[in-house]
């Protein structure tokens, strides 16, 4: 159990990308608009079993997308972040907590959508592409050579960046967050991630948006233990 009141200056606070820290999964989306074909459905559906990694589903689903650069800029153009997710940042920067990104879509995606929404600062693990004319390219540059399964590990980075005595907490939402989440203290989840922590009985905390994890977290860094630690453990606990 971790102990309350967080002092945040000791806390690595992890956000997965996409339908996190966006309204929608970002990159499913553009795989589906921007597809030649509807062969990227077959390796979705693959990854989703358990019968393929997220590496090699998303190196053959790539291989669909026809999209010059500034084409996908212009979409990448209209998404917005949660609206809560300013507000939660500074929290953090001001708590002195670290922060990352952890996520399996691509740095040209996200890296635009931060800059657009005026985000800056945040620490940015994952995978790349390269563009050769209306085609992408994806590289994968933090994969786990002991494990064929992540495109981006994401558990990887938590083993680097958390260091000892300090609190891994992690924010997500889908397949690709379940192992690092297994690998984190506290864990908010929804979607996919939240469904297998309930089926495995381990303890969360669900959300709906950033604005759930804001207040949660604003209350655990200010709660007197003899007060309130009980109240925010079984929170916890559901």
């Amino acid at each position: 159990m971790v102990k309350m009141p967080l002092d945040f200056s000791k806390c690595n606070v992890y956000f997965d990308f996409d339908n996190t820290m966006t309204h929608f999964d970002v990159l499913d989306d553009i795989i589906e608009k921007f597809s030649i074909n509807r062969d990227w459905v077959v390796f979705e559906n693959a990854w989703q079993k358990g019968e393929i990694g997220s590496r090699e589903c998303l190196k053959w689903q790539m291989r669909s997308v026809r999209a010059t650069k500034p084409k996908l800029s212009r979409y990448l153009d209209k998404v917005r972040l949660d609206d809560n997710f300013q507000g939660l940042f500074a929290f953090l920067k001001h708590k002195g907590a670290e922060t990352a990104i952890l996520s399996d879509s691509f740095s040209f995606f996200i890296e635009r959508i931060l800059r657009n929404n005026g985000a800056h600062g945040i620490k940015l693990y994952s995978n790349r592409l390269r563009f050769s004319k209306n085609k992408l390219i994806p590289t994968f540059p933090h994969t786990d050579r002991s494990c064929s399964h992540c495109a981006n590990c994401k558990k990887m980075h938590i083993s680097k960046l958390g260091r000892r005595g300090r609190t891994n907490i992690y924010i997500g939402d889908g397949l690709s967050d379940i192992c690092p989440a297994e690998h984190s203290d506290i864990v908010f989840a929804k979607g996919s991630l939240q469904e297998h922590f309930t089926r495995t009985k381990k303890e969360f905390i669900p959300f709906n948006n950033l604005g759930d994890v804001y207040r949660w977290l604003e209350e655990a860094g200010n709660v007197d233990e003899t007060e309130g630690g009980q109240e925010l453990s079984a929170v916890k606990r559901k």
